[in-house]
């Protein structure tokens, strides 16, 4: 009778972690930036479009606080969904994160690769990536302009970088 019980209990609980294990699904129309982070990172990312095809999903202006918190994070991800990746470099995570944004920004995909270079770089070789800190730094801009744009232009604003995160910067989207 123990032994019964004893394998009842470890079906049960194999059946709990089998369920928690499971993969979430996530909305390409309504996307939660946590799920599409955590697959990612798993390498399991495969939501599809309307057309059928894996792309990015509709994140919208109201989700780059959340893209933001992400930007920091320089884990090396093996895939990142858009129709070219840079054959040179690695791809980081934050940097992806800061891709979304300034394409959420300029309500189109910010470049053909989600990868940032020094603004002088004479082609795209992967010696004019940036560097962790670099990318790190950008992160910082695009935080500080996030804040920022919520004082309104006027005739008095004398910024002349008010709505571009990399101003200045030395950095350029590829």
């Amino acid at each position: 009778m123990v032994r019964r019980l004893f394998i009842a209990a470890l079906f049960s609980v194999l059946c709990l972690c089998m369920a928690s294990c499971s993969s979430e699904v996530l909305d390409y129309n309504n996307p939660n930036v946590d799920i599409f982070v955590k697959q990612l990172k798993d390498g399991t990312y495969a939501t599809k479009n309307n057309q059928g095809v894996v792309s990015i999903p509709e994140f919208e202006i109201n989700d780059i606080p959340k893209i933001l918190e992400y930007a920091d994070d320089m884990t090396v991800i093996s895939d990142f969904p858009i129709g070219y990746n840079a054959m040179n470099g690695k791809l980081r995570l934050g940097e992806c994160m800061l891709w979304i944004v300034e394409s959420i920004r300029l309500n189109m995909p910010a470049s053909m690769g989600a990868k940032m270079v020094r603004a002088n770089a004479p082609n795209y070789e992967g010696l004019y990536f940036l560097s962790d800190e670099e990318v790190q730094e950008a992160a910082l801009r695009y935080r500080s302009w996030w804040e920022n744009r919520n004082y309104p232009r006027t005739i008095w604003t004398v910024d002349p970088c008010f709505n571009e995160p990399l101003c200045g910067s030395g950095f350029r989207w590829w």
